[in-house]
């Protein structure tokens, strides 16, 4: 038994003393049996709203003790993570209610049960117990590029796991929690918690977590970037960074369109679409489709949903299909920047991919219908050329930043010679008079010198894998150009 834990009798009631909380809602009579009385711990559990039956919890043989769950109200003390007050006039006090979840095994079994005290953020007023609540989160293009960096320099790469992360931030603002349910200090009843360290459920909780791990980190020479925030890095003298790193198209000659037979649960379309959009994140053989069928998610119809099951079929076939990332022996920075011209049946808008490369291994990629419709083929491969000479400096920022230096200028294939002649030539004014104004951004940067642009042949196009449903061959050809293999093929 814990040396912090008492268990009192006094008329069939028992009390649990935690430093100076105590609980008082466990009496004998919720045990049928002696049997039953020794999973005292995991029945307390059930008591507080778990919804397993005792059987079960018998069954399952949970090693995991009373004092397991009482042990993060102790450790709430001992991280300063409040002060016991008189509740000032004119503040009001949140509630907050304990969370339960049961951590399983890959084979069903239960792990382990686990406690959590959440406070109620729905109640916080902005303006008086919470103001800035923006946190950022690293951009999945810094992760696939820092993984490249580490296959290119040799480097070993680490993944860790901060427990309880939003216990440690520090608030700034003044919030004050009702005390925790079933747990009342001795001698201290009406009085309310204010909190020194944030809680989860507080809608500043991420911000502050962010703040004081930049703070913590940054006293060990680790810099912030400034074209990533998540990204942190510190050079030595080697000359190495130190940071911590991070298929299946369409039918081809098939276009949907807004009309059609409406799907019967479009909720469930919606699920599986989000499901998709997250594997897509490592797997750029699907993101053309996921992003045609992302466009339905508001009404979809029973074309959509077999699209949807389509992409599942091609992915249920390639389930070893991923990102390879190597050394190359160079960080040059090449692009290929394609669109399908007036691809779409609803509004005839194009479609634009692109996808960046550095040190020969694929980074970034995106598929993505165009805001306005284009009146040329040239055109619609302009404003492509334009969208990936963006994300082509932003990454050139982020390396230099670091320390690396890429060759330039970068590397921009296209399939459209029109479309080359115009980013190359800024008199060429009566094709491109009625073109948005930013889209001549990639001339600025011809013209500095940061990237040239190349012809390439439409065969050898890998942005064709990102603006239109091609065949399984095509598909195959394309993936093992981006760098992709699979696994499970056979050698």
């Amino acid at each position: 038994m814990s040396p912090f834990m008492k268990i009192h009798h006094f008329h069939q009631q028992t009390q649990i003393s935690v430093g100076r909380m105590m609980i008082y809602s466990f009496t004998q009579s919720l045990y049928p049996s002696p049997i039953l009385q020794q999973f005292f711990p995991m029945l307390l559990f059930l008591r507080l709203g778990l919804r397993y039956t005792w059987y079960t919890l018998v069954d399952t043989k949970c090693k995991i003790t009373l004092h397991l769950w009482l042990l993060l109200l102790n450790a709430l003390d001992l991280n300063g993570t409040w002060d016991l007050v008189d509740l000032p006039t004119g503040k009001k006090s949140i509630g907050c209610k304990w969370v339960f979840a049961v951590k399983v095994n890959p084979d069903g079994s239960v792990a382990r049960l686990k406690a959590r005290l959440v406070a109620k953020g729905y109640a916080q007023t902005y303006g008086v117990d919470y103001s800035d609540t923006f946190s950022p989160v690293a951009k999945l293009t810094s992760v696939r590029l820092l993984i490249s960096l580490a296959a290119t320099h040799g480097w070993h790469l680490h993944q860790l796991d901060i427990k309880n992360a939003f216990l440690h931030g520090d608030l700034q603002e003044e919030v004050y929690i009702e005390q925790p349910p079933g747990f009342v200090a001795q001698g201290e009843y009406g009085k309310v918690c204010r909190l020194r360290k944030s809680l989860y459920g507080l809608k500043q909780s991420p911000r502050a977590w962010f703040g004081k791990f930049s703070q913590s980190i940054e006293r060990f020479e680790i810099l912030k970037g400034k074209s990533d925030h998540s990204v942190f890095y510190r050079q030595t003298k080697t000359g190495k960074l130190g940071a911590k790193p991070s298929s299946s198209p369409m039918i081809p000659n098939v276009q949907l369109t807004h009309e059609g037979m409406p799907f019967e649960d479009p909720e469930r379309y919606r699920r599986l679409v989000g499901k998709l959009n997250y594997l897509a994140v490592t797997r750029p053989d699907i993101a053309y489709s996921v992003s045609v069928v992302s466009q339905y998610m508001s009404s979809p119809t029973v074309d959509h949903w077999n699209a949807v099951e389509h992409i599942l079929c091609y992915l249920k076939g390639t389930p070893g299909r991923g990102i390879v990332y190597q050394n190359h022996n160079h960080m040059r920075i090449e692009c290929f920047a394609d669109a399908d011209w007036a691809g779409s049946k609803d509004d005839r808008r194009s479609t634009s991919g692109y996808c960046v490369f550095d040190g020969g291994n694929l980074v970034s990629w995106k598929s993505k219908k165009q805001n306005v419709v284009s009146r040329s083929s040239a055109e619609s491969e302009y404003r492509a050329m334009a969208q990936s000479a963006c994300e082509i400096i932003w990454i050139n920022h982020l390396l230099s930043e670091m320390g690396l230096k890429t060759p330039m200028p970068a590397k921009l294939w296209c399939d459209n010679q029109a479309a080359i002649h115009i980013a190359n030539n800024p008199v060429f004014h009566e094709r491109t008079k009625h073109i948005e104004i930013d889209c001549h951004f990639v001339r600025e940067k011809i013209q500095q010198g940061l990237i040239s642009t190349g012809h390439v042949k439409t065969g050898e196009q890998l942005g064709d894998l990102f603006t239109k449903a091609l065949n399984g061959i095509r598909v195959g050809y394309l993936c093992n150009k981006l760098g992709m293999i699979n696994i499970y093929a056979p050698t």
